[in-house]
């Protein structure tokens, strides 16, 4: 007895064959295989931060790394979530206010802060200061990155 499947019957078949054994390889790895330890030059999410004018326990200049967490950055994993929790396809997280923006002019202080080096794959160098409302609340967002600001601080 011969089976005959019409045309698109055969393209379904095809197809989920081809499916099934694109998982077959995945299984061939065992479930202990880890991969090897990160070294500090082959990390790629690394910032560096320098913070000025915030305060003598604000100030200084901060090595960050993420996935995995390590630095001399007062809150590596505060850092990090924040930077993940603000990073999303197509918008870059260090994105200045854009130009236009209607901002309240409600001084912050003068403090500032200069951020570079590599976040997801992508070049960084972004300067942030508190001259008004839109640039206070660009900082503000940033926070455990950047340093926490105001009287309770």
């Amino acid at each position: 007895m011969v089976f005959v499947l019409p045309a698109t019957g055969r393209r379904l078949l095809v197809a989920s064959l081809a499916a099934a054994s694109s998982l077959v390889p995945l299984t061939a790895v065992p479930a202990t295989a880890a991969p090897p330890p990160a070294r500090p030059e082959d990390r790629g999410d690394h910032l560096t931060v320098v913070v000025r004018h915030a305060g003598a326990a604000r100030d200084g200049r901060y090595e960050l790394y993420c996935h995995p967490g390590a630095g001399h950055h007062p809150d590596v994993a505060g850092a990090c979530r924040v930077l993940d929790t603000h990073t999303r396809w197509g918008r870059d997280p260090f994105a200045p206010v854009p130009p236009g923006t209607t901002c309240t002019m409600l001084y912050g202080g003068p403090a500032t802060a200069h951020v570079t080096g590599i976040w997801a794959g992508r070049p960084v160098d972004a300067s942030f200061d508190r001259a008004d409302g839109c640039q206070a609340g660009r900082w503000d967002g940033m926070v455990p990155l950047l340093p926490k600001m105001g009287p309770a601080a």
